[in-house]
């Protein structure tokens, strides 16, 4: 190996075990362990969901913490992320399904979204990224809304990032889709979708059916109509914010990866935006456990988990140190002269 050649290490989160800086660091560990002087740029990612201020953090970001109203209406501490006048700010932070003790389809609030946007205005940010993926709630993004107020958006570029772009309404809409993932029962989701129509009709129909509008429980939609977003790819988002493509340039390979390697890899997730802003060079994933081909979603190989420890419980406690066992094999099959 070439000691001017660089390994980029580019991985989403392992949900429900490490951080994408986790992962990155426990890769980045045994490919130093394998091979010395290696050069191994951590570039952890993320598709717009939880994590994405992480990402922004490991980038060289400044988190910020902030206490809001939480999903069940009572104070949670969250964050966002801060470099210069750009904020990157997550719905999950605020709204969270995590965030609650229990399921709460029809209550849960996106009232802390709109405390946390209204923080970053206040800091002089003039580029928002709004991270979409992970809510609680299904209020069309009320809560955010009213938390708002007056704030004006006049002058901001306000930036919907996520790996979803279902419309607020219909079958294929936030209530439909999303609403039984968050504790919605049948009846529920027909409450929350009359919910979502009527709110719909008030504050600007047209909007309704946009790509997007139905993320984060149609948060997407209260900004797009309201505040005059834009709404982009998660995954080309947080490339830009992590500076990827520079990191990228120069490099003999990539490993990227998350807790899932599916079918659902191809559709808006990191791996498959890491692969495709890869250009001509390589491409390797880890993951828990893989479930398709590499080739069918551009990868050269998948390392997983569940190959050096097939006990599912064991594999997510020691998932640290199994990514650094896998590290040093990616060292051994790649990094030979």
């Amino acid at each position: 190996m070439r000691k001017s050649s660089a390994v980029v290490v580019a991985p989403d989160k392992f949900k429900g075990s490490l951080t994408a800086p986790q992962v990155a660091a426990a890769v980045a560990r045994g490919l130093r362990e394998a091979v010395q002087d290696l050069d191994v740029r951590c570039v952890p990612v993320a598709d717009g969901g939880d994590g994405t201020v992480d990402a922004a953090v490991a980038a060289g970001f400044v988190k910020v913490g902030r206490w809001v109203t939480g999903p069940a209406g009572k104070p949670v501490p969250a964050s966002f992320a801060v470099r210069g006048t750009t904020a990157v700010v997550e719905v999950a932070s605020a709204a969270g399904l995590t965030l609650l003790e229990k399921p709460a389809p029809l209550d849960a609030t996106s009232h802390g979204v709109g405390e946390l946007l209204k923080a970053a205005l206040d800091v002089g940010c003039t580029t928002i990224v709004l991270g979409l993926g992970g809510s609680a709630c299904t209020d069309g993004g009320a809560g955010m809304l009213e938390a708002l107020g007056t704030a004006s958006f006049a002058g901001v570029d306000l930036v919907l990032a996520s790996d979803v772009d279902n419309p607020l309404l219909g079958p294929s809409g936030a209530a439909a889709v999303y609403g039984p993932q968050k504790g919605a029962s049948p009846e529920q989701v027909e409450i929350l979708e009359a919910r979502l129509e009527a709110f719909a009709q008030r504050v600007g129909p047209e909007y309704a059916s946009r790509p997007g509008a139905g993320a984060a429980g149609g948060i997407g939609f209260a900004a797009l109509a309201v505040l005059g977003a834009r709404f982009r790819p998660g995954i080309e988002v947080v490339l830009e914010l992590v500076g990827f493509a520079d990191a990228v340039r120069d490099a003999r390979l990539v490993i990227t990866g998350e807790g899932s390697l599916d079918a659902q890899t191809r559709h808006g997730k990191a791996p498959f935006g890491v692969v495709k802003a890869s250009g001509d060079v390589p491409v390797v994933a880890v993951a828990g456990q893989c479930s398709v081909a590499p080739g069918d979603l551009g990868l050269k190989a998948a390392y997983a988990l569940l190959d050096v420890e097939p006990d599912v419980t064991r594999c997510m406690a020691q998932a640290d140190s199994l990514l650094g066992v896998l590290g040093g094999r990616i060292a051994r099959d790649w990094m030979s002269e």
